[in-house]
């Protein structure tokens, strides 16, 4: 077995624990009221935008996700929380240092020996959570867990139906398909952004992510028999039907959204394992991208 699929496999555990420690954390973690940015790179970015969505929906106040190095220095936050598994990515390391004194941080992270232990105003560790291989899942997915329950919309149906995700066989034939989009509303748009990296990643293959009313706005004219379209979530009306109507294959997302990202990862690594790929290290990425500068 892999590192990721052995990764992946323990996700509901750590949901699990991540829920019960939220407490823990209320101090450090955005209160009522602030105004937040979420940042990240990469997956963590992903969910970043998820989180952002849900604390605004959930009228705890406005909330931003940016991609560390687009961060807007010109807007004021009360405080901006940013994801980061290695601790060691130089645009989050670097945005940390130019907020420093200025706006209140915190980190989430993995790994408790690293530069963001220091960069940052506070600091959440979730080491049990990290991982070996390059393929991020459950450090992403426990993450987004301890920010659900720290809103108060994590529920143990999100890890039973994790364990269903984990349990289930994939859709016979799915993991043929030449081409696969993932779809979302709201703040599973960031899951299906996700779910498109976990493909391109550790399969190599053509994936693409979109919000579901978005995919009749162009994305739908590309779509094949070959094409699998993945919803994350509750679909609009009328678009499955659309999609079978161009012969592509439609995959319902029944589970809760992030449940159907852990089926999305297993199915990242089914297509990796049936090109003869080892998921655990993807071509030209490593588990952190540390810059030098004449990088920048």
């Amino acid at each position: 077995m892999t590192h990721v699929e052995d990764e992946l496999n323990t996700q509901p555990e750590c949901w699990t624990r991540v829920a019960a420690e939220a407490v823990e954390h209320t101090g450090i973690l955005p209160v009522p009221g602030e105004r937040v940015a979420l940042v990240g790179c990469g997956t963590s970015y992903f969910m970043a935008q998820a989180a952002a969505v849900l604390r605004e929906r959930s009228g705890q106040g406005e909330t931003d996700a940016f991609a560390a190095s687009e961060f807007p220095h010109g807007r004021a936050y009360d405080r901006v929380v940013a994801l980061t598994r290695s601790g060691t990515t130089t645009e989050v390391l670097e945005l940390l240092d130019a907020l420093r004194g200025r706006t209140r941080t915190t980190a989430i992270t993995a790994d408790p020996q690293t530069p963001v232990m220091t960069a940052t105003d506070d600091v959440v560790v979730l080491d049990f959570a990290d991982e070996k291989s390059v393929v991020q899942t459950r450090f992403a997915t426990t993450a987004l867990t301890l920010l659900r329950a720290h809103l108060g919309l994590h529920t143990e149906a999100a890890v039973a139906d994790a364990r269903t995700a984990l349990e289930s066989p994939l859709p016979e034939g799915l993991a043929d398909s030449g081409q696969f989009t993932f779809l979302g509303r709201g703040w599973t748009v960031g899951l299906a952004n996700e779910a498109a990296l976990k493909m391109r990643e550790a399969a190599l293959a053509w994936s693409e992510a979109y919000p579901a009313m978005e995919y009749r706005h162009g994305p739908i004219s590309v779509t094949t028999r070959s094409t699998a379209t993945w919803m994350l979530g509750e679909a609009p009306e009328g678009l499955a039907e659309q999609v079978r109507e161009t012969g592509g294959t439609w995959v319902a997302g029944p589970l809760d959204p992030l449940a159907e990202l852990v089926r999305a990862q297993r199915l990242a690594v089914a297509v990796a394992t049936a090109r003869g790929l080892d998921p655990d290290r993807p071509r030209h990425l490593t588990r952190s991208v540390i810059l030098d500068t004449n990088d920048r």
